[in-house]
């Protein structure tokens, strides 16, 4: 990529962070948006001082301006994890249909390249498997996970009526199971959940009976095949994500031989509309970007605990190393 200047909404969140430091990397500059309802200035506080990148702690819901020309707008801001958005359920609407107009608007203002972070959950307790890019979904609009389903399917939708409307260049990326360093322990999600539990000697909990599965990306890949995406002229939507599924109960058991950890494993209540099967189709991804993920869940686990540690020992994290 040659363009010099990229916006990334949600660039203070845990892959916004990524993003936001792989470009710099690249030779780009990078304006960092968030509004820190779920993100942590700490986050970027490694890239302060370097040449080209930017903070702008606003929200995305209201329209904002940026002053330099802007090559491409990433649209990464929104609550991701269940506690995030059925804690904040409107802000969660608002930011994948303002907040999506409004970055869309920065792109065309500058006519820009535009990327849009959607989601595996816009398919749903999916009844196709593995999922494809074609398959419609089967989502609960009203359901407690619908704030977040709909926002990005929303989300989609706007972005695909720019594109036809405006001109605008955009691509959409559907994102399976993201996860690495800088995930908060408290995040909800099963990997930071199952991590901190284990290095703090706790049962690990397990919703249902555990049968249910994910496919776990590391945030490596993913930030790959992000920035593929937008070196590309692809529409899309195009998923990202890794085929090889493992069932919630088999990640806890790889997280504590992993640790190293004495926990044991207490099966709690699963959530309402908590999908089933989750595995992707990448024969998109694949032809059209070449990518595909690299990084096995073993390596990446073992990297993502590893930070956790180097957080507990500097009294980041209230678990002991």
């Amino acid at each position: 990529m040659q363009s010099s200047h990229a916006v990334v909404t949600g660039g203070a969140g845990f892959l916004g962070s990524h993003l936001c430091t792989a470009l710099l990397d690249q030779g780009w500059a990078v304006t960092c948006v968030d509004d820190l309802s779920t993100g942590d200035a700490e986050n970027v506080a490694h890239l302060r001082g370097r040449p080209g990148f930017t903070e702008a702690y606003t929200t995305v819901c209201e329209p904002f301006a940026v002053e330099r020309p802007v090559d491409l707008v990433l649209h990464f801001a929104s609550p991701a994890s269940p506690a995030d958005y059925l804690r904040l359920p409107l802000h969660t609407l608002e930011t994948g249909s303002l907040g999506t107009r409004n970055a869309l608007a920065v792109a065309r203002e500058h006519h820009a390249r535009f990327v849009l972070a959607s989601t595996s959950e816009v398919y749903g307790d999916p009844r196709q498997h593995p999922q494809s890019e074609s398959y419609w979904g089967n989502v609960n609009p009203v359901g407690p996970r619908s704030v977040y389903d709909e926002a990005k399917r929303f989300g989609e939708a706007m972005t695909v009526a720019e594109a036809e409307v405006n001109g605008t260049d955009t691509g959409i990326v559907r994102l399976f199971n993201t996860y690495g360093p800088r995930m908060r322990g408290h995040d909800g999600r099963a990997v930071p959940t199952f991590v901190r539990q284990a290095l703090a000697g706790e049962p690990l909990t397990v919703t249902g009976d555990g049968r249910q599965t994910r496919s776990l990306t590391h945030v490596a890949d993913t930030v790959r095949g992000v920035l593929a995406m937008a070196a590309s002229d692809l529409r899309g939507p195009v998923n990202l994500g890794n085929p090889v599924e493992i069932s919630m109960l088999d990640l806890a058991r790889l997280v504590i031989r992993l640790t190293g950890s004495d926990s044991t494993i207490r099966h709690i209540e699963r959530p309402t509309d908590d999908p089933s099967v989750r595995r992707p189709d990448i024969t998109l991804a694949r032809g059209k970007l070449q990518w595909e993920p690299r990084v096995s869940a073993e390596e990446g686990l073992a990297g993502t605990i590893a930070w956790y540690r180097e957080r507990a020992a500097g009294g980041a994290e209230p678990v002991p190393a």
